[in-house]
């Protein structure tokens, strides 16, 4: 039913139902997931191994530590309704992990973006997360929410892609009592309201036996529990990709249609996190022995950064230093015998 259609008697009528809702109403910025549809590629978009915390796409981290490789890309191949994915590839394969080796990606939410969400309480909320996947590897794989604040519990969740190669949405909804468990709803399960990592929302691709205890369908007190043992081992081939977009985890119990966001609000939101600035501080100074100023950031980042330099283009002698950064600039400033020239690029770092 269209928007302008919905009336006080269809409400009290009860013909207005839950799907109706969820695909025609406007329900405002929802989306806890940054970046969600991959748009955002602000350290670049071609293929790059995989180590450990390795970022490619904003705010969505690859991790790897067994004895094949992966490379982790910006892909334009996308479901009807989105432009990019993050795209994932085996390079060398490990056909057999040993107990504590892994493969997997996640984004971290800010602990502050989730108080809504009530954990720690009788309150708790469900959340569903909603996303898009694609590979030449079909079988089990598992998704999960890793909650560290407080005392740390898992939920683990079974999904099957079932066609090679073949863009599939999958819906996982998650009760804070999933597995008739009261860990959510007491307060083990608070979440701290600070700039810490309140969530990580993992999406996994090979796990040895350390880490595949966990249920489908269930938190767990035992924080490795990333994975079940009926998931694949997506690490045993050169022929396997792995493709994801559309990610969106929100609260309720239905997955609504994927915000999509404008890219100058996406960008914005990453960073928070990460940035690259070009310091259009090109300074020239007649007097006295150094020249400086400072590097604003676009927006206010999530903690003071760590900060480095790149792309120096500077007269003289010696390049500049990075002194006194903040969540809002960084100051900087070089010595000088004459008149000069510096320019560079800041990369700004304040990832979870």
């Amino acid at each position: 039913m269209p928007i302008s259609t919905i009336t006080a008697n269809s409400v009290a009528n009860n013909s207005l139902t839950t799907d109706q809702f969820a695909s025609t109403a406007v329900h405002g910025r929802r989306n806890l997931i940054i970046n969600g549809a991959m748009q955002v590629a602000q350290r670049g978009t071609s293929a790059v191994p995989v180590g450990s915390g390795t970022f490619r796409i904003d705010r969505f981290a690859l991790h790897k530590s067994n004895d094949g490789a992966y490379t982790v890309e910006q892909s334009t191949d996308a479901p009807t309704g989105f432009t990019a994915s993050l795209k994932a590839q085996v390079t060398t394969a490990d056909t057999s992990l040993s107990a504590a080796q892994y493969a997997y990606m996640y984004q971290a939410i800010e602990a502050q973006n989730l108080q809504h969400l009530k954990y720690g309480t009788s309150d708790a909320q469900t959340v569903t997360l909603s996303f898009w996947v694609k590979s030449s590897k079909t079988g089990v794989y598992t998704a999960s929410l890793y909650k560290q604040d407080t005392t740390s519990y898992m939920f683990t969740q079974e999904y099957t892609i079932s066609s090679a190669n073949t863009w599939e949405k999958k819906t996982i909804t998650v009760t804070p009592t999933a597995g008739g468990t009261s860990f959510i709803t007491t307060s083990g399960g608070a979440i701290a309201n600070d700039n810490g990592t309140g969530i990580f929302v993992n999406f996994n691709l090979a796990f040895g036996s350390t880490f595949n205890g966990g249920t489908s369908g269930s938190w767990s007190s035992t924080s490795a529990d990333y994975s079940t043992t009926n998931a694949v081992n997506w690490m045993d081939s050169t022929s396997n990709n792995f493709y994801l977009t559309g990610v969106q985890l929100e609260v309720g119990s239905t997955a609504t249609p994927f915000e999509h966001r404008s890219y100058g609000d996406e960008l914005a939101s990453c960073q928070r996190y990460y940035n690259n600035k070009s310091a259009g501080n090109q300074a020239r100074q007649n007097a006295g022995s150094e020249l400086g100023t400072n590097v604003v950031w676009p927006v206010t980042m999530r903690t003071s950064p760590s900060c480095s330099l790149a792309n120096v283009d500077s007269e003289g002698t010696g390049n500049p230093s990075l002194i006194r950064s903040t969540d809002s600039k960084v100051d900087w400033y070089k010595s000088r015998s004459s008149n000069e020239y510096v320019a560079f690029t800041v990369i700004a770092d304040a990832e979870l």
